[in-house]
């Protein structure tokens, strides 16, 4: 649904006028005909070969020469945009790349979940600089069913302006790399210039006036003696929240009904606010001696996160307010003093409040504490650090070798506020620190190539190999004490613990190891000019679940000096992380009963294997891929379809309901807080699926009055199936899998070189999809249809002028036309007046100015 023009900033009505002109102007120049173009110009624009490191480990490739297909991004791409955050970027950029906004979805908001061809943030291995990139803290509790358990790394701490380029590898490659590596591999290569540098101010908001971005990044090349290099980068980001709320049903009969307190909307839906971000990356390199190169690569990242969560109303949120039999929460504070009396609940204000004001002494309920109703704040402090060396170069015996040492840790220290521990009545504090997890990861690599000369191929054969060390431990530090304490209220049905997020308790608290080590070898071999295979084999042992070995074939044939053919097929895993294996949690999730408590335990917790937990396995993949390459008069046009089969899949449960007997085991146990808990979910090898697609990419450029024109269309199709699944997985749940992200991804871009003007135009175009709203588990709308998202455009444009050789100003609009999903029918459930899943997202049009200096 398109907003009126009177909803816009003004400044924001005037940039959307100026860039629908610059839309139109680079219309007009590529409808123009030009039959003289400069030759200073094409010389000048002449398409640089792009080269790749990843997708074999020998030596680097060009794109069109790899047999499976690699995207490569140019840094500056990043910088064309007013998106800020790195996961964010790559939606753009990649066509099958999928984030969404997860306003509310506890950790899910701290770090968003992505999703590479249709599989979770953890099938998708990032490497920075070839150097495998350590997972975030933050296990995705809550992630619209596809992402649901993940634990992957976050992307969101590397600073855009750092780059030189971006790989993206879209083929499987678990045997080339290890674990997590089904959906493909991405690799951030960092600037390695030992001079000049930029510095970049951002500024923007979206139409609806809020959401106000504020970022300064900065990037400086150092000479590091004569023969090395210091390349240094650092951005700081502030942003604002959104509201794309409506007021919900509850509250707003509450308010009807005289109820002064409530607050309109009760439930904030928006993007988060980003209170700080900051982020230093250093990439330096030296040559140390002939053919040996020393390197070293390191960032830190902190950001402050905070978010909304669900609103308690003050008659029916059970556990505070309500008794969940339609009556008000009342404690007796002194039980000798008699019975409290019951009082119904009602959104009567003035009776309600009369009967609530008249209770005897010794009673007490939180109505007269909060007679709104309150809404928590959530947030958290992510940490990120990392460093990894290493010496480079070649023996004299002609293989070229890399050895090289990484730790990578990364922190989430969660808080929430405006919440309470109810058990603890009026003597509950109101901010929560609930503990914090940990991630910290080390590794050590040593790798070799060299060609040698074989009598039966024209070409040497290149042999690679390598062997590698990992060492994961995952952490969980308990919260303040007042987050998990079982408080006096608790044995008459008072909540425990900070409410929305309890805190981890000392014995949840503790340290989990894992080690593993993989030996690994590949062969590439060019039998004529057109013909080229590779061939790569990979074994590695768990600590805790045995060994696995993972093979991959590739071929690649050049049918004329035009058309190649490529193809791939390979054996892959996926290790469960260690936190998945011993993760303890409380979330809200909303429920057809309301807002719930739901605890994820170990799948080894004795009430976890009373519900059929089990240890976890890897899991297990078979991909192949078959495509074509075209370079043909200036057009780059790849064509890959893709199949991906993957079994024993990790994820958590569907909720499971706790019966009275189940809760009395687990107190039984000394699980406390048992009474608090209403369903119970687990990670477990519980369904295989099917995931096929296509990728179809096309570039074409060309010189224009004096200028050059650039032509960019990506597209994909990705459809997933679920084959077999447990009955702990709900129906909502497997059309989550299966439609929860758009099958259809595109994008047409245009941009366009003029003298000191340049810019862009980009359409892009979201597939339909399906959303459960809420994760509710309810698979249609009110009115019993199912719950379907349908499809959208939008348009991204840019302008860009250079005042002179340093100074370069850009003004921008995302979602220039201010697009916005289907509405849908659940808007007074909860006050999400959007699908929460939309990966267009659901803030709508943002506008912004950017300020370049470069040296």
């Amino acid at each position: 649904m398109k907003k009126e023009i009177t909803h816009y900033h003004p400044v924001a009505a005037a940039i959307k006028i100026a860039l629908c002109g610059s839309l139109l102007f680079s219309t007009s120049l590529i409808a123009q005909e030009t039959s003289e173009p400069a030759a200073e110009a094409k010389a000048e624009n002449a398409a640089v070969e792009k080269i790749a490191v990843i997708g074999a480990r020998g030596a680097p490739r060009s794109v069109g020469d790899s047999a499976v297909p690699v995207d490569v991004i140019g840094g500056e791409e990043f910088s064309k945009t007013g998106t800020s955050d790195m996961v964010s970027l790559m939606t753009a950029a990649v066509p099958s790349f999928n984030v969404s906004a997860q306003p509310i979805n506890d950790a899910s908001t701290l770090i968003r979940p992505a999703n590479l061809r249709g599989l979770p943030p953890d099938s998708t291995l990032v490497l920075v600089n070839g150097k495998r990139r350590h997972r975030a803290a933050v296990i995705t509790f809550l992630g619209s069913g596809i992402s649901d358990g993940s634990q992957g790394p976050d992307i969101s701490v590397i600073p855009s302006i750092a780059l030189k380029q971006v790989e993206i590898l879209r083929d499987g490659a678990a045997a080339q790399y290890g674990s997590d590596a089904i959906a493909g591999v991405i690799n951030f290569r960092l600037k390695d210039a030992n001079e000049g540098g930029s510095f970049e101010v951002k500024t923007g908001q979206f139409y609806e006036g809020d959401g106000d971005l504020r970022q300064i990044s900065g990037n400086i090349g150092l000479p590091f003696t004569d023969n090395g290099f210091a390349n240094i980068s650092g951005e700081f980001k502030q942003a604002d929240p959104t509201s794309r709320s409506v007021q919900r049903g509850d509250a707003a009969a509450s308010t009807a009904g005289g109820n002064p307190f409530i607050a309109d909307p009760a439930q904030v839906w928006g993007s988060p606010e980003f209170k700080r971000d900051a982020k230093l990356f250093a990439n330096i390199g030296l040559e140390v001696a002939k053919d040996r190169e020393f390197y070293l690569f390191t960032n830190w990242a902190e950001r402050d996160v905070e978010g909304g969560f669900y609103y308690r109303h003050p008659t029916t949120r059970t556990g505070v307010f309500g008794d969940g039999d339609g009556n008000m929460l009342i404690g007796n504070l002194d039980q000798t003093q008699g019975d409290c009396p019951t009082i119904a609940a009602s959104d009567n204000y003035a009776a309600l409040s009369a009967q609530i004001g008249a209770l005897p002494a010794h009673c007490f309920s939180f109505f007269s504490m909060l007679p709104g109703g309150f809404t928590p704040k959530f947030g958290g402090v992510i940490t990120d650090t990392a460093i990894a060396s290493g010496v480079k170069g070649e023996l004299d015996s002609g293989w070229a070798f890399d050895a090289s040492m990484s730790i990578g840790r990364s922190e989430v220290e969660f808080y929430i506020k405006n919440t309470l521990n109810a058990s603890l009545g009026a003597n509950t504090p109101r901010e929560f620190s609930p503990g914090k997890y940990v991630q910290l990861e080390k590794a050590a690599n040593l790798d070799f190539n060299k060609p040698f000369d074989v009598d039966a191929l024209p070409y040497p054969l290149n042999v690679a190999g390598g062997v590698e060390y990992r060492d994961e431990t995952f952490e969980i530090y308990a919260g303040d004490a007042a987050s998990f304490e079982v408080g006096p209220l608790a044995s008459q049905g008072f909540g425990i613990g900070s409410n929305g997020f309890p805190g981890f308790k000392p014995e949840d608290a503790g340290s989990f190891n894992r080690y593993s080590y993989a030996a690994y070898t590949e062969l590439g071999a060019e039998f004529s000019d057109n013909f080229r295979m590779d061939f790569a084999l990979r074994f590695e042992d768990f600590e805790d679940f045995g060994n696995t070995t993972n093979g991959k074939i590739t071929a690649r044939y050049q049918a004329t000096d035009e058309i190649a053919f490529r193809s791939a097929v390979s054996t892959g895993f996926r290790a469960p992380t260690v936190g998945q294996s011993n993760v303890r949690n409380v979330t809200t999730n909303f429920s057809p009963a309301g807002l719930v408590d739901t605890a994820t335990l170990p799948p080894t917790h004795p009430i976890s294997i009373q519900k059929g937990g089990k240890p976890l396995t890897p899991e297990k993949s078979e991909n192949f891929s078959v495509g074509t390459v075209v370079e043909v008069d200036g057009w780059y046009v790849t064509l890959d379809y893709f199949l991906i089969k993957v079994e024993d899949r990790i994820s958590q449960t569907s909720a499971l309901e706790l019966t009275a007997a189940d809760k009395a085991a687990l107190l039984a146990l000394g699980v406390n807080d048992a009474s608090s808990f209403t369903d119970v979910k687990y990670f477990t090898n519980d369904f295989d699926t099917t995931t096929q697609g296509l990728d179809l990419v096309a570039n074409y450029s060309f010189d224009l009055w004096n200028g050059r024109t650039g032509l960019a269309f990506a597209y994909n199709w990705t459809d997933t199936t679920v084959d077999s699944h447990s009955a702990n997985i709900s129906d909502a749940k497997v059309e989550q899998l299966e439609r929860g992200l758009p099958r259809v991804r595109g994008s047409f871009t245009v941009n366009q070189n003029y003298g000191d003007w340049k810019g862009y135009v980009r359409l892009n175009h979201f597939g339909a999809f399906y959303e459960d709203h809420l994760d509710s588990g309810v698979l249609t709308e009110p009115d019993g249809l199912p719950i379907e998202v349908g499809s959208a455009i939008t348009f991204d444009a840019e302008v860009s002028y250079s005042i002179n050789d340093s100074y370069e100003i850009s003004v921008g609009a995302q979602n220039l036309f201010d697009a916005y999903p289907d509405e849908h029918k659940w808007q007074g459930v909860a006050g999400s007046k959007y699908p929460t899943t939309a990966v267009m997202g659901i803030n709508g049009g943002f506008y912004y100015v950017r300020l370049n200096y470069s040296f």
